[in-house]
């Protein structure tokens, strides 16, 4: 088996942990099943996380869930709960959930270095009560995601130290990058009004309409 761009390719786990290695006993230590006193305060204090799924068919999907801090409710040490909140409507990851209940969660923590990992198998809810104190500006979230713990652990700094992620001297002004509109332009051959798309968008946001 080769990629279309390269014969050196691996394709079995032996031939990657000959490359590798193994995990020290120190690594595979901190893979817990549930949280804890201490770890649960990562899930506490994040604003930010990425949730990993999957669907029947094996095609993966990441997207971003942000609130403020301590959005993702412990419900208790096995089991978390992600409000879902309003989007495109594409419903990837709800859709992949549905079919594998497979799911990861990687929390960030502005100027922390350590990230935070779970994961667990996932359920959709429309519990009222559950999600009622997970209500924002007033508005309760329609849907919800339930994770059931496997795995829990710490993920080291190295990936964030080497990107300086939190580095302000390394931030990227936004206007150096194609726009929204600018790229829906280029999707459409040119038949699109990029600037009207920005411009009513940015009002949107600074309205904060669907957010909630």
């Amino acid at each position: 088996m080769s990629h279309r761009l390269t014969p050196h390719v691996i394709t079995s786990e032996s031939e990657l942990r000959a490359l590798l290695g193994e995990p020290s006993a120190l690594v595979q230590s901190k893979i817990a099943p549930r949280l804890n006193a201490l770890t649960r305060q990562f899930v506490e204090r994040s604003p930010f996380l990425c949730l990993a799924t999957s669907s029947a068919d094996g095609s993966c999907d990441v997207s971003p869930r942000g609130d403020p801090r301590g959005f993702v409710r412990i419900l208790d040490d096995v089991t978390l709960l992600l409000p879902e909140r309003p989007g495109n409507r594409l419903a990837d990851s709800l859709r992949n959930i549905v079919a594998n209940p497979h799911v990861g969660l990687l929390f960030l923590i502005p100027g922390v270095g350590d990230s935070f990992r779970v994961n667990g198998r996932a359920t959709l809810t429309t519990d009222a009560e559950l999600l009622a104190p997970s209500a924002v500006e007033g508005k309760v979230p329609k849907l919800g995601i339930i994770v059931d713990v496997v795995e829990a652990y710490t993920q080291c700094s190295k990936a964030l130290l080497r990107s300086e992620l939190w580095n302000p001297a390394r931030f990227i002004d936004r206007a150096e990058l194609p726009s929204s509109g600018e790229i829906h332009r280029a999707l459409c051959d040119g038949d699109f009004d990029a600037e009207a798309y920005d411009r009513e968008r940015a009002g949107r946001y600074q309205r904060r309409e669907g957010f909630y």
